[in-house]
C-alpha cells in the first residue's frame, strides 16, 4: 500500500515546554519516519470546513479566547514562536487545566483539521496518508475544547468526506475514549465510530450501552477495557466486533484516530501495547476489504512512540498478514466481547 504524510513547522507555533502535548513529541516521531516517504505540506482547513462539526459561535470564541492578548507579541526585537509575552516572559493561557493556548493556537489547530481533510482527500485517490499534526483533536466536542484538544481533525476530516462518499467509518484505538468524536457523529447512520479505550479513565465516556441515538442508533462502538489490557485483548475486539461491524457497514473510507497511549511506557495510561502490536492492529485495519484507509494523530506521549509510528509506515508498505498474538484475553475482556456481540447482533 502505498502511503505518505502530512506535517509541517506550523505545528511548532503551538507549544508550552514540559507539557505532555508539547511540540517534541512530533519532533520525536519525524525523527523515526522511513527515508523517502512522501510528505506533503498541510494547509489550514476552513471556516465552512470546521463549522460542518462545531458550532460558528465556538469557533468564533476560541480565536478571540486565542489572540486577546497578541499585543503582548507585537515587539519589533521579538520573534513569537508561541506563548504571551508578559514582563519578557513566554507564559500560556489555559481553557482548562490540561488545555493550553496561545496567540498562535487557534491558526495551527485549522492546519492540524485541514492536515487531517488533505490525508482523507490523498487516501480517497488511492494514497494512504497520515495526518501527522497536533494539537490532537478527539476530545474537542462540537461547542467545546478538553483533553489537549481545540478542534476535532478526525470529525472535521470525515465530514468533509461525506461530502464525496457516502459512508465512513472512524477506529479509535486511543486509551482515551473520543467522547468528541462520538458525541458529533451519535445521531448519524453515515459514521460508523468505534473505539477500543481504557475502562473508567479520563474523560470516562464510552460505556458499552452509549451506541447511539435517533437514525445513528447502532452506530457508536465502545469497547472498554480493564486497566493493563494488551494485545491479547485488542486482537479479539478488532476481529470479532470491529472488522465484522465494519464489513457489515461497508464504508467508503476508514479513518484511524490513532493515539499511542496505550503504549506500556505511556505515562498517562496503563495499558501493556508495544510497538509492534500497534503494527498488528495496522495490518488488521490495512487487509479488510474497503477502498481508502487514513491515518490523524491523536495521543502518544511515551519514548515508544516513534518506533510505533514508524512501525505503521512499514506495515502499510508490506503484505505480510498479521499473526496471532500469543496469550488469552483477560475474563473482563471476553465478558465485554459477549455483551457487545449481543447488543450489537454480531455473530
Amino acid at each position: 500500500m502505498k502511503s505518505s504524510a502530512i506535517t509541517g513547522d506550523i505545528f511548532a507555533n503551538h507549544d508550552c515546554k514540559g507539557h505532555k502535548e508539547c511540540h517534541d513529541r512530533l519532533v520525536s516521531i519525524l525523527s523515526h519516519l522511513p527515508e523517502n516517504l512522501k510528505i506533503h505540506t498541510p494547509t489550514p482547513a476552513s471556516f465552512e470546513d470546521l463549522q460542518r462539526v462545531h458550532v460558528p459561535g465556538y469557533l468564533t470564541w476560541l480565536e478571540r479566547q486565542c489572540v486577546k492578548h497578541m499585543d503582548f507579541c507585537m515587539l519589533d526585537e521579538y520573534v513569537y514562536t508561541g506563548g504571551y509575552l508578559e514582563n519578557n516572559q513566554i507564559v500560556q493561557g489555559f481553557l482548562d487545566p490540561n488545555t493550553y493556548i496561545n496567540p498562535c493556537s487557534y491558526e495551527v489547530a485549522t492546519y492540524a483539521a485541514g492536515s487531517a481533510i488533505e490525508a482523507v482527500n490523498h487516501s480517497i485517490d488511492g494514497e494512504c496518508c497520515f495526518a501527522l499534526a497536533r494539537p490532537p483533536g478527539h476530545h474537542a466536542e462540537a461547542d467545546r475544547a478538553m483533553g489537549f484538544c481545540l478542534l476535532n481533525n478526525a470529525a472535521v476530516a470525515a465530514a468533509h468526506a461525506l461530502t464525496n462518499v457516502d459512508r465512513v467509518a472512524i477506529i479509535d484505538w486511543d486509551t482515551h475514549h473520543g467522547n468528541g468524536t462520538q458525541s458529533i457523529f451519535y445521531p448519524s447512520n453515515r459514521v460508523l465510530y468505534c473505539s477500543t479505550h481504557e475502562k473508567d479513565a479520563f474523560p470516562h465516556t464510552g460505556l458499552i450501552d452509549e451506541t447511539g441515538s435517533h437514525d445513528g442508533k447502532g452506530y457508536t462502538i465502545n469497547a472498554p477495557l480493564p486497566h493493563n489490557s494488551g494485545i491479547a485483548d485488542y486482537y479479539p475486539v478488532f476481529t470479532e466486533i470491529f472488522l465484522p461491524a465494519l464489513e457489515r457497514f461497508k464504508p467508503d473510507l476508514v479513518i484511524v484516530s490513532a493515539g499511542q497511549d496505550m503504549l506500556s511506557d505511556d505515562p498517562v495510561g496503563s495499558m501493556q501495547l508495544i510497538p509492534a502490536d500497534v503494527c498488528l492492529l495496522t495490518a488488521l485495519v490495512r487487509d479488510a476489504p474497503w477502498n481508502s484507509l487514513a491515518f490523524v494523530l491523536e495521543g502518544g506521549y511515551g519514548p515508544s512512540q516513534p518506533e510505533a509510528i514508524r512501525g505503521i509506515f512499514d506495515t502499510l508498505g508490506k503484505s505480510t498478514p498479521a499473526n496471532v498474538p500469543q496469550g488469552t484475553p483477560s475474563k473482563t475482556t471476553m465478558e465485554t466481547i459477549r455483551i457487545m456481540k449481543k447488543l450489537h447482533r454480531l455473530s
